[in-house]
């Protein structure tokens, strides 16, 4: 419950970082977000005691399976799989605000001594190695954060926000996407030397996308029209000698006129009695002919 308070704490005051930062008041807000360092260092803190007491109380049988404190003196023996768990706790049990931990701490100190317990506040090294974690010890340290550590947050709490901070990095930042924009504007103005015909501006004219009443305006192939007429009649050429041309079908020759009545009445030549000669009557013509 209390990680979740200094979480929740902690959000609001990085708005109000935020705030500072975009109004341009920098120094306050580096004072103020030492309070935010400091407060996510102790839900840390409260963090590794937690995972403490879940080992402690996964390995509680280990506990009352240690020999009472006189069976060794003044000091009773501990586990060495428990002996960094229960001096962390209790030395960092009093500088907490967590009232169950002082009750876990009294209890463990009854359970293996003043000595001990001793030895654990004082973080006495056993074998090389000191009782209680470094971790612990590292986060329970009074003392201000660096300068680094500082703008490093107040980085995060800018881009978090969408706030423009620090401004020389934007300035710089726009610097160079200056100078990037202006050397590719002079490769393409290279690039329209190179081509003294314009077939870049072309290229580009052809790239572009073509509008649908351009489209419609267009004039469409002749193999859209539909399927081509296997037949096709060219028309004629005028000449110095024909000027008006006509088109000629096949059939009967074009300047034959109709016979009228009147003329079909009048005797043909070549004609007996008006009939057609037959096969004898041809004969003696041509035997005529010939004498």
């Amino acid at each position: 419950m209390l990680q979740q308070k200094d979480t929740a704490l902690s959000k609001a005051a990085r708005r109000t970082m935020a705030q500072l930062l975009e109004s341009g008041k920098e120094e306050s807000a580096r004072i103020r977000v030492e309070n935010i360092i400091h407060t996510d260092i102790n839900v840390e803190l409260l963090e590794i005691l937690e995972l403490y007491c879940e080992l402690l109380l996964a390995r509680a049988g280990l506990l009352d399976a240690s020999p009472p404190p006189e069976h060794y003196g003044k000091s009773a023996y501990c586990d060495p799989g428990l002996e960094e768990a229960i001096c962390s706790v209790i030395y960092a049990a009093p500088r907490t605000e967590v009232k169950e931990l002082q009750t876990v701490r009294a209890l463990l100190v009854e359970r293996f001594g003043k000595e001990f317990a001793m030895a654990a506040m004082e973080n006495q090294v056993r074998e090389g190695k000191p009782l209680v974690s470094e971790r612990v010890v590292k986060k329970l340290k009074v003392e201000p954060p660096n300068r680094e550590l500082v703008t490093m947050y107040l980085r995060e709490i800018a881009r978090a926000y969408g706030v423009r901070w620090p401004k020389e990095d934007y300035m710089e930042e726009e610097e160079q996407m200056g100078e990037l924009e202006k050397e590719v504007d002079d490769e393409h103005k290279d690039d329209g030397d190179d081509d003294p015909i314009g077939g870049n501006a072309v290229r580009q004219k052809l790239e572009m996308p073509i509008e649908r009443e351009d489209l419609s305006k267009a004039t469409p192939p002749k193999e859209i029209g539909g399927p081509k007429s296997p037949v096709s009649v060219a028309p004629p050429g005028s000449r110095t000698d024909n000027p008006s041309p006509r088109v000629r079908l096949p059939g009967p020759p074009s300047d034959l006129k109709p016979v009228s009545k009147a003329e079909d009445k009048r005797p043909k030549k070549n004609v007996v009695g008006g009939k057609i000669p037959d096969v004898d009557e041809l004969a003696k013509r041509f035997a005529a002919l010939k004498k």
